[in-house]
């Protein structure tokens, strides 16, 4: 048997993401004291006392039209719902029960699942006049409970054991390797959300036509091709200068931790407006975390008809982006689902580039015809001297240089090293690291 599901559901603003965070053990989702900053549904592992479940944190409840942006999220909340083995309904003890709780706490019974009814915000006993409101809403006794000071998480487990079913461990992690972990990134509205829900065949993240719509960095498990993906979609990136709201702040600073933590970086441009400055600023930011590079160029359907685009647009990125050089460049369409299968071919081949190692021998077999083709230069008469190189670390790939005065050797000459090592060892798209070791002089007496 999988692994149980458990979807957090509410009106806003009870304290259902500092539930999710509390129950998983890291500040994963947003929380601010402003309603309705959790848009997406959001996955997490929670072991809790014995119990091992998988937990949904989703967007507040609140009445909307069907196609409006909050009607979305309602609809995306009714999908974690119907997903779930059993329901944690979140009221707020301190606020009582109040009307909107009402419709919501029907959609959850009409859903016959098993439910949970959690009344947060009874830190110290706090609320519990709140708390015995909520018998009045027919789903059983409140669990009085406090995310922000873990009081309650020996009533909240008992109540789960009882609804939960038993998760098979052999099925916890599944067969085959580690997933591979790949985060979309780009500015706000390149269609990141898009993507990922043709990606995972269903219309998992929420999305529509205005920007910013994602917050949080949401992470979801799938296979493609056999081979096990951890995708991370996030928050759209904006100038710094024009990051003014606090929770905009948040998100981003979520989107950078998901670079991170990352292996592979699908940088999402929009074919309309490729390589403006904001996208050359972020591919800059996962070159600096050593992430490998694939960039996306999404919206392709609007900009097909144009003969030798894609060409002139790899030219660019070569010209641009000499710090990645040979970065994949795929064209396609998130909303029409074309060009989703070559960009995960170019995605699993840059991971390889990643991982790559180098034999030692073949390194300085390179290094010596690349010294003779063009030597280091001298310093003060002296000719700098590389005497081997060796690989000492991969993801990404570095080398180490050894030899006698390197320190003096000129950025130019490192740069014709790195990019000799690209070209002859085939690692497009990956930053490759370079560390240059003096040997010291023993004749030198430190006099």
């Amino acid at each position: 048997m999988p692994v149980p599901i458990v979807a957090i559901v509410g009106r806003p603003n009870v304290g259902k993401s500092t539930l999710f965070n509390r129950l998983v053990g890291r500040k994963l989702a947003l929380v601010d004291d402003r309603p309705g900053v959790t848009r997406d549904r959001r996955e997490g592992e929670v072991r809790l006392g014995g119990l091992h479940f998988r937990i949904l944190d989703t967007a507040g409840l609140e009445e909307a039209e069907a196609d409006s942006l909050a009607g979305r999220m309602r609809a995306q909340t009714e999908a974690a719902i119907a997903e779930a083995d059993a329901v944690l309904f979140v009221i707020d003890a301190r606020a009582g029960l109040l009307p909107a709780d009402r419709p919501f706490a029907e959609l959850v019974r009409r859903s016959a699942k098993p439910v949970i009814l959690l009344a947060n915000k009874a830190e110290g006993g706090a609320g519990l006049s709140g708390a015995y409101e909520a018998f009045g809403l027919g789903l059983g006794d409140p669990v009085p409970f406090s995310a922000e000071h873990g009081e309650g998480v020996g009533d909240l487990h008992d109540a789960l054991a009882a609804v939960l079913p038993e998760a098979d461990e052999e099925d916890e992690e599944g067969a085959g390797s580690r997933p591979l972990k790949v985060a979309i990134v780009g500015r706000p509205n390149a269609g990141k959300s898009t993507l990922i829900n043709r990606m995972l065949g269903e219309e998992r993240l929420l999305v529509g036509p205005e920007a910013g719509i994602t917050r949080d960095s949401i992470s979801l498990d799938w296979v493609w091709r056999g081979h096990r993906i951890k995708l991370h979609d996030t928050a759209g990136m904006r100038r710094r200068a024009r990051v003014d709201d606090k929770l905009e702040k948040l998100a981003v600073s979520d989107g950078l931790r998901a670079v991170r933590f990352a292996e592979v970086v699908v940088v999402l441009l929009d074919a309309t407006i490729p390589f403006e400055k904001q996208d050359l600023t972020i591919v800059d930011l996962v070159e600096q975390e050593g992430r490998a590079l694939v960039m996306g160029v999404n919206k392709w359907d609007l900009v097909a008809d144009q003969p030798g685009l894609l060409k002139e647009l790899r030219e660019k990125a070569t010209r641009l982006l000499p710090q990645v050089r040979g970065a994949a460049v795929v064209p396609l369409s998130g909303l029409a689902g074309q060009g989703v299968d070559r960009l995960m071919q170019a995605v699993v081949a840059t991971a390889e580039v990643w991982n790559r190692r180098v034999p030692t021998a073949r390194i300085n077999q390179w290094l010596s015809e690349a010294t003779q083709a063009n030597p280091p230069p001298a310093v003060s008469g002296r000719r700098i001297k590389i005497r081997y190189a060796t690989q000492v670390k991969a993801r990404p790939p570095h080398f180490a240089l050894f030899g006698n005065q390197l320190g003096a050797l000129p950025k130019s000459y490192t740069r014709y090293l790195v990019n000799g090592l690209r070209e002859a060892f085939d690692l497009p798209g990956v930053p490759i690291r370079l560390s240059l070791r003096t040997s010291k002089n023993p004749f030198d007496k430190g006099e």
